[in-house]
């Protein structure tokens, strides 16, 4: 039998973050823990010293967010050392929007578009983050050259199909769409799905945008392309939503470029691994 122990989780305990007791949400990826403070107020990041890099940017992503208007947690308490690091921040109170049924997603559909509109109306010259085209085609090369892309994040049509061959298909079009990210480049929340959005039980308003890791200048259609796809898996039929992704574009002011959706929801899969 070894005696060799496993790891210890790296925990706000064993940091020395103390202020209350912390209760475990769940284990991330890249051997990120989340945990929420007793009375759900605050809560806590933690990495292995080797991801600490990946989440001071967070940090510093939603540091720079929380002074631009736009509604989402504020960096309370920050520690980093040779245990790892962790962040602390305040809980954005609210239902995330993927828990809610498909007539109160609806109902919230409009007053999601307008907070989005505002996110993506922060002036560009403002913020010192970029996740643009060149930079998500980068980390896609490497996701793909290592063979880390989990099939379950592709469209049920592409799951068959090797990820070198997803790859060669979108460079190909990057030329086309770097002309239109220069064109129509915002500040994008970089994963705006669903469990990311937090609605207000009530009254079903925005109460902020959470998990800024990837925050930074890209295409509008970076967010979009997610916000619709995720939103599919809520509507009760490709009817509705095909009706929603319409009201939103009304709403938001944009005339949808459905081949640019289709790009980026194909890119975006190939980034995660």
């Amino acid at each position: 039998m070894s005696d060799h122990s496993a790891p210890q989780a790296v925990s706000p305990a064993l940091l020395g973050m103390g202020g209350g007791d912390w209760l475990p949400v769940t284990a991330g990826e890249s051997g990120a823990s989340v945990f929420r403070s007793a009375g759900a107020s605050r809560y806590a990041k933690c990495v292995p010293a080797a991801d600490a890099a990946d989440l001071m940017a967070e940090r510093d992503r939603i540091s720079w967010l929380s002074g631009q208007g736009v509604p989402g947690p504020r960096v309370l308490d920050w520690y980093s050392g040779d245990a790892g690091a962790c962040l602390v921040t305040s809980a954005v109170s609210g239902i995330p929007a993927d828990q809610v049924p498909a007539e109160d997603l609806r109902a919230s559909w409009e007053r999601i578009a307008d907070a989005v509109r505002r996110l993506h109306e922060v002036p560009v010259s403002e913020c010192p983050f970029r996740r643009g085209l060149d930079a998500m085609v980068a980390v896609a090369r490497d996701v793909v050259a290592r063979d880390a892309v989990n099939p379950e994040f592709l469209p049920v049509e592409q799951q068959h199909m090797p990820p070198t061959e997803l790859l060669t298909l979108l460079t190909r079009q990057v030329p086309r769409r770097r002309d239109q990210e220069v064109a129509d480049m915002v500040i994008c929340h970089g994963d705006l799905c669903l469990p990311n959005i937090i609605l207000d039980p009530q009254t079903l308003d925005v109460s902020g945008f959470i998990d800024l890791g990837r925050l930074g200048l890209a295409d509008r259609y970076a967010d979009l392309a997610l916000l619709f796809a995720n939103a599919r898996e809520t509507w009760t039929d490709e009817e509705q939503a095909q009706a929603a992704d319409v009201a939103f574009a009304e709403r938001y002011g944009i005339a949808l470029d459905h081949d640019r959706l289709r790009f980026y929801l194909h890119l975006d899969p190939l980034t995660w691994g």
